[in-house]
């Protein structure tokens, strides 16, 4: 079988020695003595619950030396259902692609490690892991030890980590209606209708409503149940919803885990408890895409950031309905 000799540049320096040099010479690379190894960090920001953190181990020795037999990931922290290290080995073309290349049987995940054992005649191979950061893990650091073992018994580790996986939550596209599914909660992260609300009125911090009045900028609005009754005409409030939810509005903060557009922004734990609430009003007329909202609960238990994916002002837009908003949420439990 063909030998896959080759890893991605990334990785190059780990795998030859550079000879001693004065200013004028050009470097000599030295022939690698053994098996090598090497491991970057493919994801970016912070390392929240319920997403990946991606990772390239990468591997390899010379031909002549043997091959591949096995490698491994042991995590200090147990990943949630999806972690595995990938079976394909990935190497990029001349137009930029990454090509797989199948090396080694699927990938065994049992409890903290994830092994792969290698099928193909290959003395080389970068393999592509993925940790599901589980919920237990939150405001924890894990750290990971990456390892690769060569037919002729040698044996490598790359350590990498502590990574700090972050207190917040989240939750995406999440679908408010006007005069349906309108009553925000912040602690279930979820929306209710007014009869769901009143069962769960201590727990309701915001109301959507879309409202298009003469002569004054309205449109979409997400208001506190005690706002002014100007802020929700032609709402009757469910009995009990009277929380007061001081909202801070603002745009161009498109974090890129709520967004997921092309933007390199986050918001992370810090910028929650930053925040300063004192003077805020309680209500928002007026957002648009990719706005957002920073908000406290009124007991003070949470703070959040509502991202404006998408709004719709009754014309047609599949996905959602009309007279709504679509929006994602990260919050920060403070006590």
């Amino acid at each position: 079988m063909k030998h896959y000799k080759y890893l991605p540049i990334v990785f190059a320096l780990s795998l030859t020695f550079f000879a001693a040099c004065s200013d004028d010479e050009i470097p000599t690379p030295k022939r690698a003595s053994g098996l090598e190894n090497d491991c970057i960090k493919r994801s970016l920001g912070p390392n929240v619950a319920g997403l990946n953190i991606e990772f390239v181990y990468a591997a390899a020795l010379p031909s002549d030396l043997g091959k591949l037999v096995s490698a491994k990931v042991e995590a200090s922290i147990a990943g949630a259902d999806g972690t595995y290290l990938e079976h394909r080995s990935f190497y990029t073309d001349g137009s930029g692609s990454d090509i797989p290349v199948v090396v080694a049987n699927p990938c065994v995940t049992s409890g903290t490690r994830s092994e792969v054992t290698f099928t193909a005649d290959t003395c080389a191979a970068s393999l592509r892991y993925y940790y599901k950061i589980p919920q237990e893990a939150k405001g924890q650091n894990v750290e990971f030890t990456f390892s690769a073992k060569a037919g002729n018994g040698q044996e490598v580790s790359y350590k990498m980590g502590p990574y700090e996986i972050a207190r917040m939550d989240m939750a995406l596209d999440i679908v408010t209606t006007d005069g349906d599914n309108c009553y925000l909660s912040i602690a279930d992260m979820a929306v209710y209708n007014a009869t769901e609300a009143a069962s769960k009125a201590d727990r309701i911090d915001l109301v959507y409503l879309y409202r298009n009045i003469p002569n004054i900028t309205f449109a979409h609005a997400f208001v506190a149940p005690a706002s002014n009754s100007e802020y929700r005409p032609g709402i009757t409030l469910p009995p009990g919803v009277n929380n007061n939810t001081p909202i801070r509005k603002v745009y161009g903060l498109r974090d890129r885990h709520l967004a997921r557009l092309q933007y390199g922004v986050y918001v992370d734990d810090p910028d929650f408890m930053d925040l300063d609430f004192t003077g805020m009003p309680n209500y928002a007329v007026n957002v648009k895409n990719e706005g957002g909202l920073w908000m406290e609960t009124q007991d003070g238990k949470y703070r959040a950031y509502i991202f404006i994916n998408t709004v719709n002002p009754g014309s047609t837009n599949p996905g959602i309905p009309s007279n709504s908003a679509k929006i994602s949420i990260k919050r920060y439990t403070m006590k």
